[in-house]
């Protein structure tokens, strides 16, 4: 099935219903999205749409783990790289994985609600997902309403735990609130997605140009790139040249209202709002004290819902949090809404060389 999760759109497929071993199962996924030449940035042979949020993958099954009904793997097929990616989570797909389960029957609906534990095989994490069914069925219509979907929609509401650390192994990746790369201050964050957050004054720019004038940038995409390479080993990542975390996030004073205005780039590819758990990510920098975003940062004095601007709009997180002896805060639970919509289902014609292969 192909359905629009969030803001963004992916194929979603039962595991069973792909070879097991990831070679071949990466090879068939490229084909379904890229076609045969997984290198063309078009994927205009395939079902992709040539842009890293049309560009993604659920792969759904049930789960025996204890208190747990589905497990999820999110794969992100690189435009024009002829690769997968599993190194991060995807919240926007995520939202899509119980209507997916729903509508392919791996899943019974109740009523008025339907409530599923889905773990998240790229992160070993947990998010509990609310989903509409009135009389056991899903619905997709409703008047919630998120910024970079157009219309409003059935809401889907997802609540994270245990986020810290999910691809790197702790919240702090480096250890350090402040790091500091090519002359330029940076925070290093992993509560749900590993981010690194740079002032814009700090690259010469403000913070606030469209998307179009921050991809002409060249000057400012190296720059970026250069940082992410060279700090990614320091985050336990390695080697991140083919890969699309961490995610660089650019941070400005909020004009709208929100707690922090950004622009984020996955990775090379300024994004069109922000993902669902890079926000996450960017709220919890936002309320721990010394990093590179405390300057900028305006929190609400009352309540626990911290709004991040975008390109778009903005995205609310509402964060539960805990104070360590030290007084340093702990996530203990970030919840998120989202809307999903089945777009279409039926097969994907995959080659039969790469199918056998």
């Amino acid at each position: 099935m192909q359905l629009r999760g969030g803001s963004s759109k992916g194929l979603y497929f039962k595991a069973s219903d792909l070879p097991a071993d990831q070679a071949s199962k990466d090879a068939v996924l490229i084909a379904a999205m890229c076609g045969v030449d997984g290198a063309d940035q078009r994927q205009i042979d395939g079902l992709g749409g040539s842009d890293p949020l049309t560009s993604k993958i659920g792969i759904v099954s049930l789960s025996s783990r204890e208190g747990i009904d589905l497990e999820y793997e999110f794969v992100q097929v690189v435009v024009g790289g002829n690769a997968t990616d599993r190194t991060q989570n995807c919240g926007n797909i995520l939202a899509g994985v119980v209507p997916f389960a729903i509508e392919s029957g791996l899943l019974k609906a109740q009523s008025p609600q339907t409530s599923a534990r889905v773990f998240m095989l790229n992160s070993g994490s947990v998010c509990e997902v609310v989903v509409e069914t009135p009389s056991g069925k899903m619905t997709y219509a409703g008047e919630a309403k998120i910024d970079g979907v157009p219309g409003t929609a059935a809401p889907v509401l997802c609540n994270y735990m245990d986020l810290a650390g999910s691809a790197t192994g702790q919240l702090l990746p480096t250890g350090n609130l402040i790091d500091t790369v090519d002359g330029v201050d940076i925070t290093c964050i992993d509560n749900g997605m590993p981010i690194v957050l740079v002032k814009a004054e700090d690259l010469d720019i403000s913070g606030y140009e469209s998307r179009d004038e921050l991809n002409a940038n060249e000057a400012l995409k190296a720059k970026l790139e250069s940082i992410r390479l060279q700090i990614a080993p320091q985050m336990n990542l390695g080697d991140v040249s083919g890969k699309v975390v961490p995610k660089m996030t650019i941070i400005a004073p909020a004009i709208s209202g929100g707690i922090i205005h950004t622009r984020s780039f996955i990775p090379h590819v300024c994004h069109a709002a922000i993902g669902v758990l890079a926000a996450v990510s960017v709220a919890t920098a936002c309320i721990i004290p010394g990093t590179v975003a405390q300057s900028l940062v305006s929190l609400p004095k009352a309540g626990k819902t911290y709004s991040v601007e975008h390109p778009s709009g903005e995205f609310s997180v509402s964060l539960e949090i805990s104070h360590d002896d030290g007084g340093h805060p702990e996530v203990l639970k970030a919840g998120l809404l989202r809307t999903a919509r089945l777009l279409s289902q039926g097969e994907v014609m995959i080659p039969e060389g790469i199918w056998q292969r």
